[in-house]
Formats: structure tokens, sequence, C-alpha cells
């Protein structure tokens, strides 16, 4: 179940590099007007702190952006990506240009206070359900992301322990109620799935009754998507399952329920509200006198 996007250092560079492009060009645009109040030869040091805990992740992004505004700033990674900062720690520090390093402060900050929130926020997940018995579940993301940085969101689930889900439309079959509904059957769409889609990465039904359940398994589902089920049901359809397809959970899915969820013995959690509902991370940047 590879996503067709294999996050290969190459690739996420490219894709770190046309998100940096798109960005500075939304802020910058013909030019940055406040730091050309600065002299051009003057050189500074600066360094971003992180004001909180956190996950740091988005070092491909900050990448492209400095190096996108000024190739020969140099860049020294205090805590590195994927590791876990102290609040007020020091996390990057910075030296060149003064004008390029204020011109590039906010598209970094960004790209870091985004992408550390999405990995903060899964690692925070992955390690709630360890320890629990019964527990076999990876915590998987959705589609349920910022336009335009689904990849990038996606980059930071991984950084943050978690599993991709498909990454758009294109590449892996879900099929919803709407698709049950428009199709005739649970039967019916799976059948038509596999004319249709036999490429896909997979196929994958979402069933919201212990009778649909039986049903999709019956007509060859191999892997299930559980909808807003209580926990008996949860249990019971891992029984009636008994190893035959993958069981995901979607729905109701919080800190207060992730452990109870993964007991139940399902293979995969997916949770929206690793990209969806995140609050930044609180990173500042900080500038020092001329290093020349």
């Amino acid at each position: 179940m590879t996503p067709v996007f294999d996050f290969s250092p190459a690739a996420v560079a490219a894709v770190a590099h046309a998100d940096a492009a798109r960005a500075l060009q939304e802020d910058v645009g013909t030019g940055d007007l406040t730091a050309g109040l600065v002299d051009p030869g003057r050189r500074a040091r600066a360094r971003a702190l992180a004001r909180e805990a956190a996950v740091i992740c988005g070092a491909p992004w900050v990448h492209a952006a400095l190096q996108q505004v000024d190739p020969s700033l140099q860049i020294h990674w205090r805590v590195g990506e994927g590791q876990r900062c102290a609040a007020d720690q020091v996390v990057l520090e910075l030296e060149g240009s003064a004008r390029a390093l204020l011109t590039a402060e906010r598209t970094v900050l960004n790209f870091l206070q985004l992408l550390s929130a999405v990995a903060t926020k899964t690692n925070g997940y992955v390690q709630a359900v360890q320890g629990v018995p019964g527990n076999r579940a990876h915590i998987v993301d959705t589609r349920k992301t910022l336009p335009g940085l689904r990849l990038a969101q996606k980059y930071a689930v991984r950084t943050g322990g978690g599993t991709n889900h498909r990454i758009g439309l294109y590449d892996a079959v879900l099929i919803k109620e709407n698709h049950i509904a428009a199709a005739g059957s649970i039967t019916a769409v799976l059948q038509r799935a596999a004319l249709v889609a036999p490429g896909a990465q997979f196929v994958e039904i979402e069933v919201e009754t212990l009778a649909q359940l039986e049903e999709a398994l019956n007509a060859g589902a191999r892997m299930v998507l559980l909808d807003n089920m209580e926990l008996p049901t949860l249990r019971q359809a891992v029984q009636i399952n008994a190893g035959r397809a993958i069981l995901e959970v979607s729905g109701g899915v919080n800190m207060a329920t992730v452990r109870d969820i993964a007991a139940t013995g399902v293979d995969r959690i997916s949770i929206g509200a690793l990209t969806k509902d995140v609050q930044a991370i609180d990173f500042s940047m900080r500038f020092s006198s001329d290093v020349t």
C-alpha cells in the first residue's frame, strides 16, 4: 500500500522547492520594500527558537526558501529533522546577508510552524497508542489537508511517525457511502472497482454496520473502513473479519478515545485532525549584530 509519491529525498526537495517558490512569490512579489531599508552590504546572524516543545519538521522547505532568496546563506540546524526540541530552544542558526535573512524570515517560520505542528500532533497520537495491549494500529492521515500543501503535510505526518493514506483521488480507491448508493450495492461497487481501477494502490470500502462489513468481506474486500462505530461494535468487527481484510477506523478519534480504539485490534486509525485541525507551533527569529 505504498503511495504513488515515494517521499525520496530528491522528490521531497522538488516539492519543497515548488512550495517555497509559491510562498516567496506570495510574500515578496516584486520586492521586499522593508528589507530595502537595510544596507545591502550588511551581514547578520539569526536564530530561530521554538517557544514550545515540538517535533521539528520542515527542513527541506526551509532550505528551499533560503536558497531561493540567497544561495550563499549559511544554515546550521541545532535540532535535527524529526527530533524533539524543548521550549525556548534554538533549533536553527543562520548567517549571511541581513537583507536576505529578513526577506526569508516569515516564509521560513511559516513552513516550520505548520509542518512541525503536524509532526508534533501525529507523534502525540503515535506515542499515545504505544504499549496498549492488543494494539497493532498505524496512525494514518487523510486528504483533509491545506490546498496546495498536501505533500508537505503528508511528509510531516511521516516525520511524526504516522502513515500516509492515499495521496489523492488518482492513486487509490476509497469507496464511500455515496459511491455505494450510486453503484447500487457494496458487492456491485467492489466488482466495478476491480474492472475500472486494476492498477490502484489499494481498494478500500467504507461500511457503517456489521452487516455491511460481512457483505464487503463476502464480496472480496481486502481493506475496509469502519466508519463511526462504537467500541463494542469495533470489537465484533475484528472478530467477524478474522484477519481477512485490513481494518481501518475513522470518525470519533481523539486523544481521549484513541487508546481504546487501538485496543480493539484494528489495523489502522485514520485521523483528519492530524492535518486539518492544526495549531501552529510558536517559533520566532532573533537577529544579532553584524558579523562583518
